[in-house]
């Protein structure tokens, strides 16, 4: 009779529950603020489930590659059993305020950051990956940033400053962005390059009636050198300004207005035709005619939907004047055209 017995590996060693180092740590810098984002572990080094984490401590240096955390800025505690969407993994973030002795007029100064996940035990697998952010100066925003709205769009205006001198003469420029009240995203207004001018205007024209927008402005350092990509950080955001884009704005005055009699062996009439109005908001126009000492009066019921309009009730030995005005889809009307007149014989 045959036996068989299990062979029995050797035991395996205890898992440290060190978590596995993120590699996706991101570093980025507005004014005098830099924002850290990465994945939070899901593993140890060994392959298990990592959990009961300790704090994440946020490692910040000047030298070209930092070797260990040494003294960490901040500290992060990661949420271990926070919901997060199916099939998604968790992300952390941070937020360090640099210290104003920190920025530099040197483009090629930079911080160096990297974080050091623990487990409860308070010891970890190393840094992360780490990344550089410029330390160049930025410039504060202008304080007197105001909008209105004009029938071109709305109208950005503030008061810029002269670059600061510079060894390295960094490039400065305004970015203005602008954002739909009910929606959270921002779009891009404009930009200006500051130089020698100290009053700026920038015109949005591409606005929807009718809507609330608010709009912000940054001064932006671009750093530019020599075969390297270009590095552009932006700086402190302006106090917000909001603007409805009410349109009480009418379209612009028709003009070229010509009138013609045709009348022998049929019914008299006389044609008006118009140079056409181009806004993009224009609904039609409206046809006023008045005899000689006469109040100028609307003769079209519906709006004329083409710059030309025919006239039919004339009658033989009259003289009429006629203008035209334009009207947009919400109502507002032009002043009327200068006047053109024919008579019937």
């Amino acid at each position: 009779m045959l036996t068989a017995c299990a062979t029995m590996g050797p035991p395996r060693p205890p898992s440290l529950n060190l978590p596995k180092p993120p590699s996706d740590l991101k570093g980025t810098r507005k004014g005098g603020t830099v924002t850290l984002t990465w994945t939070i572990p899901t593993v140890t080094t060994d392959r298990q489930a990592a959990h009961s984490f300790g704090p994440t401590r946020i490692c910040r240096g000047l030298e070209p590659k930092l070797e260990q955390c040494g003294k960490p800025v901040g500290e992060v505690n990661h949420e271990t059993n926070a919901p997060k969407p199916a099939g998604q993994k968790a992300t952390a973030s941070f937020t360090d305020p640099l210290p104003p002795q920190l920025e530099s007029d040197n483009p090629t100064a930079s911080a160096v950051y990297a974080i050091e996940v623990s487990n409860a035990d308070g010891r970890s697998a190393g840094l992360s990956n780490q990344v550089k952010v410029p330390l160049i100066r930025t410039l504060s925003p202008p304080r007197d940033f105001s909008a209105r709205v004009t029938g071109q769009g709305v109208v950005l205006t503030w008061t810029g400053e002269f670059p600061p001198a510079s060894d390295f003469a960094p490039h400065y420029l305004y970015r203005v962005y602008r954002r739909l009240e009910s929606s959270p995203q921002q779009a891009l207004a404009g930009e200006a390059p500051l130089g020698t001018e100290t009053s700026f205007s920038l015109t949005d024209a591409s606005i929807e009636w009718q809507k609330t927008y608010e709009y912000r402005i940054e001064t932006v350092t671009v750093i530019a050198s020599e075969g390297k990509t270009t590095v552009q950080v932006e700086g402190d955001d302006s106090a917000a300004v909001k603007v409805f884009a009410d349109d009480v704005f009418p379209p612009a005055v028709p003009s070229g207005l010509q009138a013609v009699f045709s009348g022998p062996g049929q019914q008299p009439f006389i044609d008006l035709i118009w140079s056409p109005v181009t806004d993009v908001d224009l609904d039609g126009y409206n046809v006023y005619r008045h005899e000689e000492g006469g109040t100028p009066v609307k003769v079209n019921s519906q709006l004329v939907k083409t710059p030309a309009y025919r006239d039919a009730n004339v009658a033989t030995g009259k003289n009429y004047f006629y203008s035209v005005s334009a009207v947009d889809v919400r109502g507002n009307e032009s002043p009327r055209s200068e006047e053109a007149s024919e008579r019937v014989p």
